[in-house]
């Protein structure tokens, strides 16, 4: 193990901090490595046979001075050569099998850290992503797990490596000559406290490196993504941008230079210390020689089992602020594989099946709760430095203060996002929900698939409360097209098997036909294996809205739920996307918010919201007859739309 990787420089925050190791938490670090305890052994096997042979070279150093040259023994000669040349050989051929036996071992870990921790946050509730960074979670999943699996594949191996090298050495040295071996040791104070010292140093540069590393970072993040670079363009900021980013880049370089060198005078004041330890056994070496009370040969032999033991001890003493870094990073990956899943089945949860429709809200209330238990706390990783809160004024905000008027985090105009809500919808039936911006509505169609619970009353499916069944079945049963219409960066194929893996290619064009997108599909030259490019910005707003249609009626679900979001499309994609609606709503459960006047006429229930709750329900004639908040809103937002084309509007 290298010196510098072993110095706290690494990390600790400040150098007064030290990370903690509890009982608890080695067990359980213990447990990833179970499953790899024969590779684990076979390395401090081989541990112990490089160590062995390592004690070898000098040996015969000593043996080729002392006896050898000195009786001109020629076979003597070539096969204490040959030792020499046969001791790297295999020190080499078994240094390069540990090391696949530890890359074994340490991407094993990673693998069954990386599983486990993405097979958790699949199943974390919406809220979890909401009040999370993704920055954070890539962090977690990449930096944090690769820092655990060397607690297991390198550091406990190098404390065992060292441990037996330094005991193995030392045996060796005091049989040679006691009292030269006591003198070398002598100089060890003055190495690890010199080791320490400009260790500390190094860990300030580091630690600075890394801080305007994640800034460079989150400047990258910000505006390489479509999005980002979409909002460049529009505002014609690249120049500016390059700018800043030469700034952050520049401090990355300067920072960098100076770790550097930092380094450097690192290394080099430990050889010069570690020199004096040498020189010490040569000049009284040499006095014992010149005395006739030692030979040439122990002088030499002492000289290059030095280097081992000063190395030796060295990582020994710097093996446990390694462990410690590595047990901070496992730390991090448990307390997120430890976060309780606010949206689960139940132990006895049922699956849904043979699906007719009826959706029950019977009193339901609901406002968005940020439970801490839930959240990623703030444990630190040694040496994280990625607490960058605002990229482009380069502030960062503690987390959890109140917004600059005073609002919390989580802003809501009332207590209550939705407030003893209670309608029916048969099957087959078309509900309209209306109100204005902010009344509930989507927060009211995300408690339909579970992505977030009601804090009181009930959501029945067939009688059936949504949380006594399984979140697998509810999930089939219920297909969902949001505002915002999300595509992965692959093929149009890809993007629609999502819905359903199994489904033939026939399934997918009679889906795409009944979205009215299977024609426009046909015209790329691609076809079905046109790549929609990130999020889909390859394709139209009404093209993307089309196929995440197809995508829902190839899934084939009882009760549809979809925000009408139209009015940015030009006539014949909302012409399209209308047609196509009538298609997918035919003979299922349908909760739409409207925004279209065709679809409220058409709806068998129109619930109007306001403040969370609903106002208003009935059909089109009867909430007019009311004058009530329909009426108005039909004035301000639906009725100037009417005068469309006919079959549009």
């Amino acid at each position: 193990m290298s010196m510098v990787h072993g110095f706290p420089w690494a990390g600790h925050d400040s150098p007064d901090i030290k990370p903690r190791i509890s009982r608890g938490l080695v067990r359980r670090v213990l447990g990833y490595a179970r499953p790899y305890r024969g590779l684990i052994a076979g390395m401090l096997l081989i541990t112990m046979a490089i160590s062995g042979l390592s004690l070898l070279t000098p040996l015969i150093l000593k043996d080729l001075i002392d006896n050898t040259l000195p009786e001109g023994n020629m076979d003597r000669l070539w096969l204490l050569v040959g030792g020499l040349v046969l001791v790297p050989i295999l020190s080499s051929g078994l240094t390069v099998w540990q090391r696949r036996l530890n890359a074994t071992v340490g991407e094993g870990v990673v693998y069954d850290l990386r599983v486990a921790l993405f097979a958790h946050l699949q199943r974390m509730a919406l809220n979890f992503f909401t009040n999370t960074r993704v920055g954070e979670l890539m962090s977690r999943l990449n930096n944090d797990v690769v820092g655990a699996q060397t607690a297991i594949s390198n550091t406990f191996v190098s404390i065992v490596a060292s441990f037996i090298q330094t005991v193995a050495v030392l045996s060796v040295m005091f049989v040679l000559e006691w009292r030269l071996t006591l003198l070398s040791i002598v100089i060890l104070p003055l190495l690890l406290t010199a080791g320490r010292s400009l260790g500390r140093r190094l860990q300030r540069v580091a630690r600075e490196q890394m801080s305007l590393n994640a800034r460079m970072n989150a400047v990258m993040h910000e505006l390489l993504n479509i999005s980002g670079a979409l909002l460049v363009k529009l505002f014609g900021r690249a120049a500016n941008e390059d700018e800043r980013f030469k700034e952050k880049a520049g401090a990355v370089r300067d920072a960098g230079v100076r770790r550097a060198v930092t380094g450097m005078v690192f290394f080099v004041s430990i050889g010069l210390i570690s020199s004096i330890g040498v020189a010490l056994v040569y000049g009284v070496g040499g006095y014992l020689v010149i005395e006739g009370a030692l030979t040439i040969g122990t002088i030499v032999a002492l000289a290059a089992l030095l280097a081992s033991l000063y190395n030796a001890l060295q990582n020994l003493t710097n093996a446990p602020v390694d462990f410690a870094t590595s047990m901070v990073s496992f730390e991090r990956v448990f307390e997120v594989i430890d976060l309780p899943h606010e949206i689960a089945d139940r132990p006895q949860a049922a699956a849904l099946e043979n699906v007719r429709g009826v959706l029950e809200f019977q009193d339901v209330s609901f406002k968005y709760n940020v439970n801490e238990n839930s959240l990623l706390k703030d444990v630190r990783r040694v040496g994280d430095m990625n607490d960058v809160g605002a990229v482009l004024s380069g502030a960062v905000k503690p987390g959890g203060e109140p917004a600059a008027d005073g609002r919390e985090k989580i802003s809501q105009a009332r207590e209550l996002v939705l407030d003893r809500v209670s309608f029916r919808a048969e099957p087959g039936q078309l509900v309209a929900l209306v109100g204005p911006s902010g009344a509930g509505k989507t927060s009211l169609t995300y408690l339909i698939p579970r992505l977030y619970d009601p804090i009181g009353g009930r959501i029945l499916i067939d009688g059936h409360d949504l949380r006594d069944v399984t979140l697998d079945s509810l999930s089939a049963q219920i297909g969902m097209v949001t505002q915002e219409t999300y595509l992965f960066h692959d093929t149009i194929q890809v993007n629609l098997l999502y819905a359903r893996p199994d489904a033939t290619q026939i399934q997918i064009e009679e889906a795409a036909r009944a979205a009215n997108i299977h024609d426009f599909i046909m015209g790329l030259p691609a076809r079905y294996d046109t790549v929609v490019g990130e999020r889909g910005y390859r394709l139209s707003g009404g093209e993307k809205q089309r196929l995440a249609l197809a995508r829902v009626i190839l899934k084939n679900p009882r009760i549809l739920v979809l925000d009408e979001a139209t009015s940015s499309l030009d006539s014949e994609s909302e012409a399209l996307i209308q047609d196509a609606l009538k298609r997918v709503m035919a003979g299922r459960t349908s909760i739409v918010i409207a925004h279209r006047l065709s679809t409220i006429l058409a709806a068998d229930l129109i619930l109007v919201v306001d403040r969370g709750r609903i106002v208003e329900q009935g059909t089109h004639d009867q909430l007019m007859a009311r004058c009530g908040l329909y009426a108005r809103l039909y004035e301000t937002q639906f009725r100037h739309r009417h005068a469309g084309p006919a079959g549009v509007e």
